[in-house]
């Protein structure tokens, strides 16, 4: 059997418990792309399943192989797997419950990939599809963001929010951006009309009567959002689930979603980047097999855009 090199866990636990070792390459079936991973990306919910704290809501057979958005080069293509040809250089995002591109090789249903943005490295590429997703489905899908109004934007530097924010700019929104000091001129310089430095200042006294809140923080963050929206406006939050009852309390509406996959999107926003509407931040870059440090650096929760690691 033809093996591969992986990052998994067998067990829970800090980044000490990732493994880089050899296991079975995937076989891909009908309707599914032999993808060879270049990068993938790295976002907060790996390191929250590596360490146990997704097990409430999401099942996963250990031993687990992390990691759920890829950029690579299809290596070969199952019957049914429409418009890709070997080569074609293509970047996806698995679902939430079919992790498993921290790895040399991903079998992926080739209804959820799309060709790779021909402006970004693979690096970049694969910093985008879970992320971009996030912020695509959240202002667009749910929150029904158009031209001229206004959405305030939490953890605005970050990896879902600095795409979120160009997305917002894009749409002729206007964009207020919450984040530390030191992402002020990032987070202004990607579209941000007005920044708020949150652990100085209370986004309350910036952002009145907002048209939308989108909420990548939960908590506090989100109980003090209430009261910014203005009547029937719209909280979108990606932390949990808020219910129908607390918006109606406040007059407004919400909701709490999980990013799922979805191919056209991917295409739309690869379409933006390589227009130039969208720029990929990278702060760093790690070999897969050092998925370790990465993961240590993403838990600081102060990462600037994303992380990616090499395959």
């Amino acid at each position: 059997m033809a093996t591969m090199r992986a990052v998994r866990i067998h067990e829970y636990g800090g980044p000490e418990v990732l493994r880089y070792e050899k296991v079975p390459r995937p076989r891909r079936n009908r309707g599914e792309l032999l993808v060879r991973v270049r990068a993938c990306g790295v976002n907060p919910v790996d390191w929250k399943v590596r360490a146990g704290m997704t097990r409430s809501w999401l099942a996963l057979e250990l031993p687990l192989t992390l990691g759920w958005d890829l950029a690579g080069t299809v290596e070969d293509v199952g019957c049914d797997a429409n418009g890709f040809a070997e080569g074609d250089e293509v970047f996806a995002y698995t679902g939430v419950r079919n992790p498993g591109v921290y790895s040399e090789y991903a079998a992926l249903d080739a209804d959820i990939a799309a060709r790779k943005p021909t402006s970004l490295d693979h690096a970049h590429a694969a910093a985008v599809p879970l992320a971009g997703l996030t912020a695509w489905q959240a202002l667009f899908d749910h929150a029904g963001l158009q031209e001229g109004q206004t959405v305030l934007i939490h953890a605005a530097a970050g990896g879902v929010g600095h795409f979120a924010v160009q997305l917002a700019r894009w749409k002729g929104a206007r964009v207020i951006g919450t984040g530390s000091a030191h992402n002020e001129g990032f987070v202004r310089a990607i579209g941000a009309d007005q920044f708020v430095d949150y652990p100085n200042q209370r986004f309350e006294d910036v952002a009145r009567d907002v048209d939308a809140v989108f909420d990548t923080v939960g908590g506090e963050t989100r109980e003090r959002s209430w009261g910014v929206l203005k009547r029937g406006g719209f909280l979108v939050s990606i932390c949990g689930r808020p219910t129908d009852e607390e918006a109606a309390a406040h007059g407004v509406r919400a909701k709490g979603f999980l990013v799922k996959p979805d191919a056209r999107e991917l295409y739309d926003l690869a379409a933006l980047i390589d227009d130039g509407y969208v720029r990929v931040e990278v702060s760093s870059a790690y070999p897969l097999a050092e998925a370790g440090r990465a993961h240590a650096e993403s838990e600081t929760g102060h990462v600037r855009g994303k992380i990616a690691l090499m395959v």
